[in-house]
Protein backbone atom coordinates (compact mmCIF):
# COMPACT_ATOMS: atom_id res chain seq x y z
CA UNK A 1 0.00 0.00 0.00
CA UNK A 2 1.58 3.17 -0.92
CA UNK A 3 0.97 6.09 1.63
CA UNK A 4 1.02 9.68 0.52
CA UNK A 5 2.68 13.21 1.57
CA UNK A 6 -0.88 13.89 3.14
CA UNK A 7 -1.09 10.42 4.93
CA UNK A 8 2.33 11.04 6.95
CA UNK A 9 2.04 14.36 7.32
CA UNK A 10 -1.13 14.14 9.86
CA UNK A 11 0.44 11.59 11.29
CA UNK A 12 3.42 13.73 11.70
CA UNK A 13 0.81 16.73 12.99
CA UNK A 14 -1.07 14.22 15.36
CA UNK A 15 1.97 13.65 16.97
CA UNK A 16 3.28 16.79 17.51
CA UNK A 17 0.18 17.62 19.26
CA UNK A 18 0.39 14.78 21.27
CA UNK A 19 3.44 15.75 22.45
CA UNK A 20 2.59 19.66 23.39
CA UNK A 21 -0.58 17.65 25.63
CA UNK A 22 1.70 15.28 27.55
CA UNK A 23 2.12 15.38 31.05
CA UNK A 24 4.84 12.59 31.27
CA UNK A 25 8.09 13.27 30.13
CA UNK A 26 8.79 10.30 28.04
CA UNK A 27 5.29 10.31 26.63
CA UNK A 28 6.92 13.49 25.07
CA UNK A 29 9.84 12.54 23.87
CA UNK A 30 8.37 9.37 22.36
CA UNK A 31 5.46 12.09 20.45
CA UNK A 32 8.56 13.86 19.14
CA UNK A 33 10.40 10.98 18.16
CA UNK A 34 7.19 9.67 16.31
CA UNK A 35 6.78 13.23 14.90
CA UNK A 36 10.34 13.49 13.57
CA UNK A 37 9.81 10.17 11.89
CA UNK A 38 6.17 10.77 9.95
CA UNK A 39 7.73 14.11 9.15
CA UNK A 40 10.84 12.02 7.43
CA UNK A 41 8.51 9.86 5.96
CA UNK A 42 6.66 12.77 4.84
CA UNK A 43 9.35 14.43 3.05
CA UNK A 44 10.45 11.05 1.27
CA UNK A 45 7.00 10.50 0.17
CA UNK A 46 6.87 14.32 -1.55
CA UNK A 47 10.14 13.60 -3.55
CA UNK A 48 9.25 10.16 -4.86
CA UNK A 49 5.90 11.85 -6.50
CA UNK A 50 7.93 14.94 -7.48
CA UNK A 51 10.46 12.00 -9.19
CA UNK A 52 7.55 10.23 -10.40
CA UNK A 53 6.19 13.03 -12.00
CA UNK A 54 9.48 14.37 -13.50
CA UNK A 55 10.23 11.02 -14.91
CA UNK A 56 6.93 10.63 -16.83
CA UNK A 57 7.04 14.67 -18.08
CA UNK A 58 10.87 13.34 -19.81
CA UNK A 59 9.10 10.07 -21.12
CA UNK A 60 6.32 11.98 -22.26
CA UNK A 61 8.57 14.64 -24.14
CA UNK A 62 10.54 11.82 -25.64
CA UNK A 63 7.99 9.75 -27.05
CA UNK A 64 6.40 13.12 -28.84
CA UNK A 65 10.00 14.03 -29.90
CA UNK A 66 10.29 10.55 -31.50
CA UNK A 67 7.01 11.08 -32.57
CA UNK A 68 7.63 14.29 -34.51
CA UNK A 69 11.08 12.35 -35.74
CA UNK A 70 8.88 9.42 -37.07
CA UNK A 71 6.34 12.14 -38.86
CA UNK A 72 8.87 14.43 -40.04
CA UNK A 73 10.78 11.70 -42.32
CA UNK A 74 7.83 10.19 -43.22
CA UNK A 75 6.44 13.70 -44.89
CA UNK A 76 8.94 13.49 -47.86
CA UNK A 77 8.27 10.14 -48.87
CA UNK A 78 4.37 11.35 -48.95
CA UNK A 79 5.56 14.28 -50.96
Amino acid sequence: MSQTFEFYDSRAREAATEAKEAVLDNVRERSLRAEKTWRGLAEQARKVKIDRERALNEREAKRLAEEAAVQSSAAPEAA
